[in-house]
């Protein structure tokens, strides 16, 4: 077996029990970023920050099972609704954390990383090295998924933008 296979059977196993959890599962319904769900970016967040950890032997068990639930918010961000109060940035993390430690027995660490992975935004210092990590990994993964959605988004255009140029000589011939 190759050493990445290894490594994501490894990533896989530290998580097994939030990946087959209901109520984690419902992640795939909420989008996060662009076309990432919400279950696909924490994810993400926790497969870099276990990468990460395990490369400067730090606790990426830790980050892992912490990096998949630090967005366990359950309801589209998008949406004003006249119960969610305050800006979603702040409150967030306080909302995953209260319904994590509801499904699962946490680590003091852990519940580190998921309250403070807002960090600077809410401007209560992490304790952790991982929490900083995640943290970081967060900001990456949302740009990346942003990006990658512009991406996308901009070669439809060129193909619209093709498209619309190969009808246009096809009419303009025809007629």
């Amino acid at each position: 077996m190759k050493k990445d296979e290894v490594m994501i059977e490894e990533f896989n196993l530290i998580i097994a029990d939030i990946l087959n959890n209901d109520t984690v599962n419902l992640m795939k319904n909420f989008r996060q970023h662009y076309d990432t769900s919400c279950f696909e970016h924490c994810k993400n967040v926790a497969f870099y920050s276990y990468l990460i950890c395990k490369k400067f032997n730090l606790d990426y068990e830790a980050v892992a099972r912490a990096g998949m639930l630090h967005d366990l918010f359950l309801y589209d961000w998008r949406k004003k609704t006249d119960n969610r109060k305050g800006f979603h940035g702040f409150r967030h993390p306080r909302i995953a954390l209260n319904n994590s430690n509801k499904l699962f027995i946490l680590s003091t660490k852990e519940q580190d990383i998921i309250l403070k992975h807002m960090w600077p935004l809410t401007v209560v210092l992490p304790k952790y090295k991982e929490s900083y990590i995640v943290s970081f990994v967060d900001k990456f993964c949302a740009i990346k998924e942003s990006y990658e959605h512009y991406k996308k988004s901009r070669k439809l255009q060129k193909f619209y933008r093709y498209a619309y140029v190969f009808l246009s000589l096809i009419i303009f011939k025809i007629i």
